[in-house]
């Protein structure tokens, strides 16, 4: 099957063939494609004995350098998702069941990789996904990473369990600031956090609407994860063996949730894993009168961020969201989902033209952002893509990760005639 669609967002004129390979046709499981995830390339780095930045060409390569250089508790927190991790696997392997088509002889001297999403435009049509605990990852925090964003021209989400506050972000970079909104029972605690973003001059917010419960993380319960880390005689020696990640962490700032810790004292200067945060200080009561009073409240752009299915997404229109954002929080909550691309053609058919539609989720190539904005996304974002990248690197790793993407992104655009 051929679909000819058109994309606001880059105009991106290529034919995408939405057909099954072979694989799938002959009956075997979507897990398939957890082999070829790792590129060759990937594998010949990987199998260095020495590995720094300059050896990061992908994503993989960045997943690799990080899984070096931290602790394993941590790594796995970053890694890890849901039960058995299957839907997580399956954000990234859904990407291989469409085939980009190229026009040729198109004339593609210089190319517009630019987008406008949630009312700024931005450099190209990727940007980076709130993400909490950033500095646990690396020392430069959310603040290398809101530099790298800048330097790039994109859009920046930091989390409400971010490392650093609304107020300081808001003063360092001028480029484009997301953040994103977890409800607490703290009533106090989220009008606070929307009236902060309004001071700190944010261009949006993003409401999760898939974390009323935490989902099953088993790998955090294994490694004994939390927030701030604890490090107890189990722990003791995958913290030992990593002593630049050590030294750092103990000698550097103090870790702290500033945005929370004036209200919840859980994840700053009491030790608690991310599940038993979310079950303990979430408010399970949130429904769509919830979201509507959220976005009254804040009164600008409004994103719903976990939306995942045609009836959902025509809901956040009702309720006057202006984006959505396509996701199953990485495969980290409900595993056995389907993935966000298998979803985005049919939400951008129904939305589409009503509110900005953005894929999060599996992302790891420049192609898998063509493949989304090919079906209507007006832009893409990741988590996982840049945080590898931070905790290998630092700012340079988050720069370096966003080159290669944008590189990724143009070359692919430039061999498919846009």
């Amino acid at each position: 099957m051929r679909a000819q669609r058109s994309n606001p967002a880059s105009a991106l004129t290529g034919l995408l063939r939405c057909a099954r390979n072979d694989e799938i046709e002959s009956g075997i499981p979507a897990q398939r494609s957890q082999s070829r995830m790792t590129s060759p390339a990937s594998r010949l780095a990987a199998a260095k004995w020495f590995m720094g930045l300059n050896d990061c060409n992908n994503v993989e390569d960045f997943r690799e350098l990080a899984r070096r250089r931290l602790p394993y508790p941590v790594f796995n927190y970053i890694d890890g998702a849901a039960d058995d991790e299957i839907t997580k696997d399956r954000n990234t392997a859904a990407f291989e069941e469409c085939d980009l088509v190229p026009d040729v002889l198109a004339g593609v001297d210089s190319i517009d990789m630019s987008t406008t999403v949630m009312g700024r435009k931005i450099a190209m049509p990727l940007f980076l996904s709130p993400t909490a605990l950033q500095r646990i990852f690396h020392w430069h925090g959310e603040r290398g990473v809101a530099r790298a964003a800048e330097k790039f021209g994109t859009y920046f989400g930091i989390s409400s369990l971010s490392t650093v506050s609304i107020e300081e972000i808001g003063r360092m970079v001028s480029s484009p600031k997301l953040f994103q909104l977890y409800i607490h029972k703290d009533k106090g605690l989220n009008h606070a956090l929307v009236e902060a973003c309004k001071a700190a001059k944010f261009d949006a917010i993003a409401l999760t609407v898939d974390t009323i419960v935490s989902g099953n993380r088993e790998r955090c319960k294994q490694t004994g994860f939390t927030t701030p880390p604890k490090i107890t005689p189990a722990t003791f020696v995958a913290y030992a063996t990593k002593p630049a990640w050590a030294l750092n962490f103990l000698f550097r700032e103090r870790f702290s949730l500033p945005n929370l810790e004036s209200h919840v004292s859980a994840g700053s200067s009491e030790p608690i894993s991310i599940q038993n945060y979310f079950n303990s200080q979430l408010d399970p009561a949130m429904d769509w009168k919830t979201a509507e009073q959220v976005r009254a409240q804040w009164g600008g752009e409004f994103c719903l961020k976990g939306i995942m299915s045609v009836a959902d997404a025509k809901r956040a229109v009702d309720i006057g969201a202006t984006a959505i954002m396509v996701s199953n929080h990485g495969g980290r909550q409900l595993d056995g989902s389907r993935a966000p691309f298998d979803h985005l053609a049919e939400i951008c058919d129904a939305v589409g033209d009503k509110l900005d539609v953005i894929c999060d989720g599996g992302v790891r190539r420049g192609s898998h952002v063509l493949k989304a904005l090919s079906v209507g996304a007006k832009a893409v974002s990741g988590g996982r893509l840049y945080l590898y990248a931070l905790a290998a690197a630092g700012q340079p790793g988050v720069e370096r990760t966003l080159g290669n993407l944008r590189d990724e992104i143009e070359r692919g655009m430039k061999l498919m005639g846009v």
